[in-house]
């Protein structure tokens, strides 16, 4: 047995090749937090720093998914992405900067084997640093990410991969509740005095929920001490999944996802997710009634030649039974409400879905309100699924 084991790889260890000239970090003034009411409306302030923009802001967001769902590939794939300022999902401009990404539950084998894949060829950026081993939060492991946030004032993003490596233990007599706050708050610290996007990768409860929130694992002390929370979905066998977002600076969403196992990447899907979430028949309809608001079934049996008109009148109803759709008492359908008295609205050429008013209206993503029900109910006889 060897006297001379490997030291184990710290954060603040990582060695730099070649050696930097030593610089003062920049002095980061105490950020104010008492104001008049006057002095608040009349106060600018900066709009939210994107690591990717309309999904991940500055701050702590929580990404949880099933075991095995992908979301080391894909928190891996955006820190690659993010580094080397390329596109993210294959489909989001991201602006580079440095990007801190802690694989907590990997090994460098591994995390070189994943790298290749997705990189396909392409030169590695410089501008990810891989950690394996940090220490949790409350046992130095804030001041190892402060340490090196300090030396990259222009840092983008930091990804914990997993969350549970780095909280440490609960504080003695707190509730589960508070101890989970404070778990995050280590990392929303940090997130607020660097302005960073901090990314905590973890996992959901086994029983599912009709609300993705309350899927989180733990109590909703995590939820509620980050800014925004993300839930990757994917049923097991399946390349498409869902990523349902909501924060404070984010757009409540959903975006379609589709996982490529042959590079390891999840890449953007064209159109709203009901488009990738629903049967042939029902897809078809709904982009047909979206292209053509105030349709009949009559109209749309052009563009369903396979399908018969009866079959056609069936699915309609359904639809508009699950909220898919819109009918007025003249049986002509419209994607929604809004579409029927208002008139077609703007739609975006990235996702195909129509444009709201929002300061990221130019990005991929649906609300909820526009894709409530769209699992709808079973598919009528005749329709493919």
């Amino acid at each position: 047995m060897s006297t001379h084991p490997i030291p184990p790889l710290h954060l603040y260890s990582v060695p730099s090749d070649p050696e930097p000239t030593p610089t003062t970090p920049p002095k980061r003034e105490r950020p104010r937090t008492a104001w008049t009411a006057d002095q608040l409306m009349a106060a600018h302030f900066p709009e939210p720093k994107w690591a990717v923009p309309g999904i991940l802001a500055e701050g702590v967001s929580v990404l949880a998914g099933p075991p095995k769902v992908g979301k080391s590939w894909l928190s891996l794939g955006l820190g690659l992405s993010v580094a080397a300022g390329g596109m993210a999902f294959d489909s989001v401009p991201v602006q580079g900067g440095p990007v801190l990404y802690l694989a907590l539950e990997d090994t460098p084998r591994r995390l070189q084997t994943r790298m290749g894949k997705l990189l396909g060829g392409q030169p590695a950026p410089a501008g990810l640093t891989l950690v394996t081993e940090c220490p949790p939060f409350p046992q130095g492991g804030t001041e190892a990410i402060a340490q090196w946030l300090d030396r990259n004032p222009e840092a983008r993003m930091v990804v914990i991969d997993v969350f549970a490596k780095m909280r440490g233990q609960a504080p003695a007599g707190v509730s589960a509740y508070d101890a989970d706050y404070v778990a995050v708050s280590y990392a929303k610290r940090l997130a607020d005095h660097y302005g960073v996007a901090v990314v905590l990768v973890h996992h959901v409860r086994k029983a599912g929920s009709e609300d993705f929130l309350t899927e989180v694992s733990g109590t909703n002390g995590i939820a509620g001490a980050a800014d925004a929370t993300l839930v990757l979905k994917r049923a097991r066998g399946q390349a498409n999944g869902i990523l349902h977002v909501t924060g404070r600076d984010v757009d409540e969403a959903e975006y379609a996802l589709s996982f490529q196992p042959a590079s390891g990447a999840w890449h953007l899907l064209d159109g709203p997710v009901s488009d990738h979430t629903v049967g042939d028949t029902r897809a078809t309809i709904l982009r047909h009634v979206r292209a053509h608001p105030g349709a009949k079934p009559k109209d749309m049996a052009s563009e369903l030649p396979n399908v018969d008109l009866d079959t056609i009148r069936r699915t309609c109803n359904r639809m508009a039974d699950a909220g898919q759709l819109t009918k007025d008492p003249g049986g002509r359908y419209y994607p929604d409400t809004g579409t029927r008295t208002e008139g077609t609205p703007e739609v975006s050429a990235l996702s195909g879905c129509p444009v709201t008013p929002s300061d990221q209206h130019g990005y991929p993503g649906q609300s909820e309100l526009e894709l409530s029900g769209l699992s709808g109910a079973d598919e009528a006889k005749g329709e493919r699924e």
